[in-house]
């Protein structure tokens, strides 16, 4: 990049971070709008702020769930049925799944409800309340506290502000919002009894796999369909044959005329994570250190996997989930590094704190000049531990898997004079026998082999060795990884399940001590205690440090700087995102138009990627052009895209009109915006939603199963 045009991208960033650029950035609390809302309603959206969030009334909000632990998803009928993603749904899905009855491949639909399958596990949860409570939070804590002593009163006060909101079924959380500056006490209703109603095959759901994953143009129907169900009263309840669908408060209308360039748009859900106060020391952590190392571990793993699930049927099964659950975070670090080295985000964070320092400059509070050179200090001082949580975590959880599930034997083992004294030996047996045939249900011996041999040579390059990967440096064998792996295994009961249950069933003191010398139970053991007694305690203090700095910093800059846009990071709390629907220009010589069309599948179809690859009725469908009533000048729309500010857990979200009607559901950002968890550019950022049309058309003529439709409020 010539330093010219270095100069103008830094120019537009300036400019971009400075106004408010038709309020694409940020995702809004919807009990507390207040003017965001006038810019919502100016930009198009014809709804109040009370159709929009009420406690008093139905509302909007009263149709926007919590899908399980991370996603979104929205009612659509009167009788619970609700849409989100395919990939939100896809764990379902696959536990379902066998060679017998392979829905991954072949989709699964439910053609009556009797039919609909049990999701042991998956909850729903509706928001009842959202308040701002920052001031019961902070009572009886004074500027002159010591941390701890305020730390209790905030405990002492979360602790009472929510058990007086727990009634009738609800729970209560009192939530703090950046960094502790807000504090909202969030009441929800949760449903335990959720369905498995559809899902189309993944040549549909997952279409474009990880060529399409995070890119535009996209056409890929990523959706399935689920059913919440209550107890006779409408009230959450377990799984019961007796049980009744639910009867919601609001449900969304689906409106069959689309969305258009410059329509109005607004994404309603639970976005995860966003970090944008974060200084330029974590941005530089972030993209040259921790995501390098994160993108090489799994980078590794995901050639193993993807190569053993085109081998064999059995084993793309096995791994489909696994698969998807590391792929998706790689290739959005990859694209997050990339924007933010383009967009020279550490350079335009330098320059804020540059702004920053110069407006503390006259401040009596000697603190105020600290903020940033502390920071700073915390991140050079903890950076490794850093690195071995983070190196922890990828190894671990998407690594070689076995010493995670390891971990769970050795808990029975040093529990198991308490819990036989306590009489709960037995249940504690009995869960541990069900999730070890779960387990192996997905877990093949060679693959987990071969990402071990891979994967602990990374774990131990990027890690210090005294806090992990020492552990095994009395059971590698020199030069030969793979002769490490077989002896490893190979002498260690996890090697076949079967030994794993015999084990848990004949478990005793004498069994147990035997045990001990077992290698997986010995490794899982050791990297365990490494961690929680030489990482954890410093990565928590770390946390601590981190907060407090960044709270004052935030505060401080709010205060001294008002005339920025700022808005509370996401945090997995209800959120509001709004926009228009358009196209975007990311690249010189590059622009993109804000839909695509089922001629574009035919034409990927077309290049043999096996990512592309559909079967012979959706081939036969779309060349015939048989798009039912769900067509548009003659075409079949299949996503499109909007400037709404989204991050994961927007995931399943309903995509909404100006009159709150369902138009598409939210499902990816392009490559050119997973930047924007840390810097949102409203001239490249684009959120991809799947048109709503084309998930009808794949329920109606693709599945027949067009019964379902005959409960929405379809809006003509």
């Amino acid at each position: 990049m010539n330093s010219k045009m270095k100069n103008w991208i830094l120019i537009v960033v300036a400019l971009s971070c400075g106004m408010r650029s038709l309020a694409h950035e940020g995702m809004w609390i919807p009990s507390v709008l207040g003017a965001v809302h006038d810019e919502m309603q100016g930009m198009g959206l014809k709804l109040t702020e009370e159709d929009l969030y009420s406690i008093n009334n139905s509302s909007l909000k009263d149709a926007v769930v919590l899908f399980g632990g991370g996603c979104t998803a929205e009612v659509v009928s009167n009788e619970g049925l609700i849409f989100t993603n395919h990939h939100c749904g896809f764990d379902y899905v696959q536990f379902h799944s066998s060679l017998e009855h392979d829905y991954l491949k072949n989709g699964f639909w439910a053609m009556n409800r009797n039919e609909e399958l049990i999701c042991k596990g998956l909850t729903a949860t509706f928001v009842v309340s959202m308040e701002d409570v920052t001031k019961g939070m902070l009572e009886g804590i004074t500027s002159d506290m010591a941390p701890a002593d305020a730390d209790k009163i905030k405990a002492a006060n979360k602790k009472k502000l929510e058990e007086a909101a727990v009634a009738n079924g609800l729970s209560a959380v009192v939530r703090a919002f950046n960094y502790g500056n807000q504090y909202f006490l969030i009441v929800t209703k949760t449903f335990s009894d959720v369905r498995l109603v559809g899902a189309p095959p993944s040549e549909i759901g997952k279409f474009g796999g990880d060529t399409d994953n995070w890119v535009w143009p996209r056409h890929t129907g990523d959706f399935s369909v689920f059913r919440i169900y209550a107890d006779g009263e409408n009230k959450p309840a377990e799984y019961n044959e007796a049980n009744v669908p639910f009867k919601p408060a609001h449900f969304f209308p689906i409106s069959l005329k689309g969305a258009h360039e410059g329509d109005f748009s607004m994404v309603y859900g639970f976005p995860g994570r966003t970090e944008h106060f974060l200084t330029s020391y974590a941005v530089d952590y972030a993209v040259n250190k921790s995501n390098k190392m994160r993108i090489e571990m799994r980078s590794t793993s995901l050639g193993i996997i993807d190569g053993k699930m085109r081998s064999s049927d059995a084993l793309r099964i096995k791994y489909a989930a696994k698969q998807s659950d590391i792929s998706n975070a790689y290739k959005k670090w990859i694209g997050q590094g990339l924007g933010l080295t383009r967009f020279d985000a550490i350079d335009v964070k330098k320059k804020e704190e540059a702004e920053f320092t110069n407006y503390v400059k006259t401040s009596k509070n000697p603190q105020d000049q600290e903020i940033l050179s502390k920071l700073q200090r915390s991140y050079s001082e903890y950076e490794k531990y850093n690195m071995a949580r983070d190196g922890f975590v990828e190894y671990v959880f998407y690594g070689p898997e076995i010493f995670a599930f390891a971990k769970r034997v050795n808990d029975l083992m040093d529990n198991m004079e308490k819990w036989e004294k306590e009489g709960t030996l037995k249940t504690k047996k009995e869960e541990l026998l069900e999730s070890t045939r779960l387990f192996y249900k997905d877990f093949d011996l060679t693959t987990e082999k071969e990402i071990f041999t891979s994967l602990t040579p990374l774990y131990k390059k990027h890690v210090s060795t005294e806090l992990g990967p020492g552990v095994f440096d009395t059971y590698i064998l020199k030069g030969s990884m793979s002769a490490t792996a077989d002896r490893i295994y190979g002498k260690s009961i996890f090697r076949d399940s079967t030994l794993v249950i015999k084990f848990i069933n004949s478990l005793s003191t004498k069994s147990k001590k035997k045990a001990s010398k077992d290698p997986i139970l010995a490794i899982s053991r050791s990297l365990y205690d490494v961690y929680s007694t030489a990482v954890t305690p410093k990565t928590k203090e770390f946390s601590a440090i981190l907060d407090s700095q960044m709270s004052l910093y935030v505060k401080r800059k709010q205060e001294v700087m008002p005339s920025k846009n700022y808005w509370n990071d996401a945090n997995s709390t209800l959120r509001i995102s709004f926009g228009k629907v358009e196209g975007s220009a990311p690249h010189d010589g590059s622009s993109y138009t804000y839909f695509t069309t089922a001629d574009g599948i035919l034409d990927k179809y077309v290049t043999a990627n096996p990512d592309f690859e559909i079967g012979t009725r959706m081939k036969q469908l779309l060349e015939s052009r048989e798009y039912g009533s769900y067509g548009e000048g003659g075409e079949l729309r299949v996503c499109y895209t909007g400037s709404n500010h989204t991050t994961g857990g927007n995931s399943g979200s309903p995509a909404l009109n100006a009159n709150g009607e369902l138009v598409g559901i939210n499902f990816d950002r392009s490559w050119e915006s997973t930047m924007s968890d840390i810097y949102y550019s409203p001239e490249i950022c684009r959120n991809i939603m799947v048109d709503i049309r084309y998930v009808l058309w794949v329920i109606d003529v693709y599945a027949n199963a067009d019964y379902l439709l005959q409960e929405m409020k379809l809006m003509k």
